[in-house]
């Protein structure tokens, strides 16, 4: 076979032993080599130095643009700590071996001669967290290794939860931070489908880095620019996805949906009875509110921390599938105003969190209107759907009232949203923003303003040099307020609301996946008939043991202890997580959900799988 010849050398270049033409457009200097040019572009940020590469591919031959690209790549990746840009970055550090053994927090920075061993520490950090991602998306790795409370406190191989008098090396700490999350639960991993919030997303951490980093505070524009308009411009995005003319209304970032459901409950009293916020509630009459029975429990709470007492919250019977039933709702009106009772308040919920069913929200507000009550919607966890063209409409009549509401698919399951007078939405759940993540929207502009102001005046100066509208901090019940937006910001430009839609529809998809998977399968049955409306999937496991029991007592005595004795397996193997629970008179059952965008149907298969495994002897 013959070989193919050497490649020529350029005429221009150092071998053909030629002088440059400074006429000619190839541009490798006198003397020069691939090493050469790559201390070019690496002098440069990343991207320039990539642009140069592509403008010195465009005029030399095949062999020497392959040359340049890898030369810069190979080099640039063995470099990159080192590396000069825009980030600020100084060569002066690279990840060296160093004893941390010797080293305390009082070497780092702002201590002097502190850069050194503060960027060795944090690199050494960056390492734990990255090489813990990589795993989280492992599906060989467990979910979790689970230890007992007492064991942990005992201390672990080194891992003492005891805080000393004196401070621990360095070296320990990364010992600390390595152990924590080893000892932790990865809620990113595939198969993690325990609670309403799961997954990782890669640019929203980033995000909640470089929120830390800031470590800043919400109150006002003065000491959070960027952060407070953030906020005020996705708030403003989410009011318009919900249907609200031009986006109209108010809302917050608060720590949870039950502190959004409880802003709430204060904002629909504050527009019927001001004068309670000075003089109290004896100032009011004897005020009602209403939800279904199987609203989440942050409603009672709000009920008990209120004042209003949990004796003045009625609960509404629900239908088959944990909906309210709009008639019994208006009979609940009926008695409580014959009783000389105020109605104030009805929540409607969209995804409610065992079943995630969906209130009929357009009747419940008609009957809102009929009787002038204040309608809010917790969509908390069904709020995702409004992403989805699909899915919306579930949320039948919020309009009046979250990520169910990006999605053309699925968002006709809130069909109606834009009538409620306020809306609950955490992204933290169905849109995987990262914990903690949660809006309340208010469709009347002033009222949280006028609900909440206090006006302090080492905060609220009103001669700032800027408009102090701004200074949203005296909107919220709490003073310190966490950067929440910026992950959440952060996320969206990456994905656009398209991505959102795309993601959501997956997790539906998936649901309805193991529902048809399991509904006919020997050894599970589900807890009601029917397609899920959210990605809550309800089934029992039946063991072969009982299978052939008569439905009776003895029957419903071992089926309850079923799912708690598989989940405590599952917990000591590590290889998956779901969560269970009753409900009413309804015996222990699993509650799947799906809010992971790393899982997939294999991910489901293998579930169902470990729970015939590991239930198949019980």
């Amino acid at each position: 076979m013959a070989t193919a010849a050497p490649p020529t050398p350029h005429p221009t270049s150092p071998s053909a032993g030629g002088e440059a033409d400074p006429n000619s457009t190839n541009l490798w200097p006198p003397g020069s080599s691939y090493d050469a040019w790559y201390g070019v572009a690496h002098g440069c940020t990343r991207k320039l130095g990539m642009k140069i590469c592509g403008f010195l591919q465009k005029n030399n031959d095949l062999e020497e643009r392959s040359g340049i690209v890898s030369s810069f790549k190979e080099r640039a990746a063995k470099n990159l700590l080192s590396s000069c840009d825009n980030s600020g970055g100084d060569a002066r550090f690279r990840r060296t071996e160093i004893d941390f053994s010797n080293l305390y927090a009082r070497d780092l920075l702002p201590a002097k001669n502190g850069e050194e061993p503060t960027m060795q520490f944090l690199m050494e950090v960056v390492e734990i967290l990255t090489s813990y991602i990589k795993k989280t998306f492992d599906r060989t790795t467990k979910v979790l290794d689970f230890h007992h409370p007492h064991q942990l406190l005992e201390g672990m191989e080194g891992f003492n939860l005891e805080l000393p008098d004196q401070p621990d090396s360095l070296e320990q700490i990364l010992v600390d931070c390595r152990d924590t999350l080893k000892y932790g639960v990865r809620t990113g991993h595939p198969r993690f489908f325990n609670q309403l919030s799961t997954g990782l997303d890669i640019v929203g951490l980033a995000g909640e880095w470089l929120t830390s980093t800031s470590n800043t505070n919400m109150f006002t524009y003065e000491i959070a620019p960027v952060f407070v308009l953030m906020e005020q411009l996705t708030l403003k995005k989410m009011r318009e996805i919900v249907g609200w003319p031009n986006g109209e209304g108010d809302g917050i970032f608060s720590p949870g949906g039950a502190i959004s459901n409880m802003y709430s409950v204060m904002v629909a009293r504050y527009k019927v009875f001001p004068e309670v916020k000075t003089k109290g509630m004896g100032a009011a009459p004897r005020l009602v509110l209403f939800t279904s029975e199987l609203s989440h429990y942050s409603i009672k709470k709000a009920s008990a921390t209120l004042g209003f007492g949990t004796e003045n919250l009625i609960l509404l019977k629900t239908d088959e599938r944990g909906r309210v039933i709009p008639a019994y709702l208006e009979a609940k009106i009926i008695e409580a105003k014959q009783k000389g009772y105020v109605p104030m308040y009805v929540n409607a919920t969209a995804g409610t969190t065992v079943y995630g069913a969906f209130d009929p929200i357009n009747d419940i507000a008609d009957i809102c209107e009929k009787y002038k009550i204040w309608l809010h919607v917790d969509a908390a966890w069904g709020g995702g759907l409004l992403m989805s063209k699909k899915h919306r409409y579930k949320l039948n009549g919020v309009e009046r009232g979250g990520g169910l509401l990006m999605s053309k698919k699925h968002r006709y399951k809130l069909n109606g949203v834009e009538r409620a007078n306020s809306v609950t939405w955490n992204p933290h759940k169905m849109m995987g923003v990262l914990l903690q993540c949660s809006a309340v929207l208010i469709r009347e502009e002033g009222l949280l303003q006028g609900c909440n102001s206090m006006s302090a005046g080492y905060l609220f100066q009103p001669d700032k040099p800027y408009d102090v509208m701004y200074d949203t901090g005296d909107k919220a019940i709490q003073c310190g307020r966490h950067v929440d937006i910026f992950k959440f910001w952060l996320m969206w430009k990456a994905k656009g609301t398209v991505g959102f839609e795309h993601q959501i529809d997956k997790c539906l998809d998936l649901s309805a996946y193991l529902y048809e998977k399991i509904k006919n399968r020997e050894g599970f049955e589900m807890v009601f008939n029917g397609e899920p409306e959210h990605t809550n999937v309800c089934f029992w496991y039946i063991p072969p043991s009982l299978r052939h029991l008569p439905d009776g007592e003895e029957r419903r005595e071992r089926l309850h202890k079923v799912a708690p004795k598989i989940k405590a397996m599952m917990m000591e193997a590590g290889t998956t997580m779901v969560g269970y629970q009753p409900q009413g008179d309804k015996v222990n059952f699993f509650r799947m959900v799906i809010s992971n965008p790393a899982a997939g149907r294999s991910d489901i298969d293998f579930l169902v799988e470990e729970i015939e495994r590991l239930g198949q002897d019980l």
